[in-house]
């Protein structure tokens, strides 16, 4: 992930980091390999490169911070023993936010550096891709897998006029989701534009950026109100009447997370013009993911690993056992948890793109 907020995954390798709570986001990255095997073959079939750089932007850390330069670099070496090219030289780097477990990263690259891939220079580039990260037509192929959908910051319509993201009262919290849902999307809108922008002045002429997100399917129409971290507000409203949280922290609390439909992807990216769309894909969040894995502890853990900084830099020393306890309770009934999943019709949106 990445934001301008001092935001991260849960560090470390224990039970609650991000690290052993990430097979979503590893079952996405598998499902991008053959956009960024695509990618590779067209940068080396048209450009010919004798060196390419190629950057994740939102890393993160643990066993995911690799695969998707692992995937890119080893397609680049079956392409070029396939068609008899000079192997080019590779530059790997590596983006998050300065708060991320560089740390675990940086062991991860000293393995890659050391395998028999044709990697000759690997780094770290933290800071914001929400802002300029490397030099002007430096890079071939960026990559980035579950990360776009954090913005840099809540809307200021909401946080400016305190308008709750969320409200316990079903009544309040229908009459404000449409002012809520459109300062989120004008947000993303605004943020994902610069993004594209920033990453198109970065990119060689006929570089390639594969990039997936959490979000929606367009044709879905119930998924039009359902926010990715609305779980997350729901479990928190339960630790408020165990008197665990403050509402009145609740209601300032406004997670910088959007879940864009694959229409509001494909217009922006159009609207922008810098690059061109080779393949987009929409896929459920938990499909490919064995159903007997997803138990209500499993699911409140891959919440905790995600959401923990977030919630204790809000709320203060905030016990999270009690939140992976309210959120197994309340997924704790047979098929409850599946009834979530199924409501909340979330998905994740994977594009290739092209500079144009």
């Amino acid at each position: 992930m990445a934001s301008k907020q001092m935001l991260h995954m849960n560090h470390g390798q224990g039970e609650t980091s991000y690290a052993r709570n990430s097979s979503i986001q590893s079952t996405e990255q598998n499902r991008m390999k053959h956009l960024i095997e695509d990618a590779i073959v067209d940068l080396c079939s048209t450009l010919l490169p004798g060196k390419m750089l190629i950057a994740d932007l939102g890393c993160s850390s643990g066993p995911n911070a690799l695969a998707l330069v692992s995937i890119a670099v080893k397609a680049i070496h079956s392409h070029c023993l396939e068609f008899q090219q000079p192997t080019p030289e590779v530059c790997v780097l590596l983006n998050d936010l300065p708060g991320n477990d560089f740390n675990t990263v940086v062991k991860s690259l000293v393995t890659l550096q050391r395998s028999n891939a044709p990697v000759v220079v690997t780094g770290i580039a933290p800071g914001s891709f929400y802002g300029r990260l490397f030099t002007s037509g430096s890079l071939h192929l960026v990559c980035s897998s579950n990360s776009l959908h954090w913005l840099s910051k809540a809307p200021e319509n909401l946080t400016r006029n305190r308008i709750p993201a969320y409200d316990v009262d079903e009544h309040a919290r229908r009459e404000r989701l449409p002012v809520v849902l459109d300062a989120y999307a004008q947000q993303f809108k605004k943020e994902f534009r610069l993004f594209l922008e920033l990453r198109a002045k970065e990119l060689v002429p006929g570089g390639q950026m594969v990039v997936s997100l959490g979000g929606r399917h367009s044709n879905d129409i119930a998924s039009k109100s359902i926010r990715p971290c609305e779980a997350l507000y729901e479990i928190l409203h339960v630790m408020d009447s165990e008197g665990v949280v403050d509402k009145t922290k609740i209601d300032s609390f406004y997670v910088p997370i959007y879940g864009p439909s694959d229409e509001e992807l494909r217009e922006v990216i159009q609207d922008e013009g810098s690059f061109f769309i080779r393949e987009m894909l929409v896929h459920d969040l938990t499909s490919g993911i064995d159903r007997a894995l997803i138990t209500a502890s499993w699911y409140a853990n891959h919440m905790r690993a995600a959401f923990e900084p977030i919630v204790v830099q809000h709320f203060g020393e905030v016990n999270m056992d009690e939140f992976v306890r309210a959120a197994e309770q309340r997924w704790s009934l047979e098929g409850s948890l599946q009834d979530e999943l199924s409501r909340r019709t979330l998905a994740l949106v994977a594009v290739s793109l092209t500079k144009a």
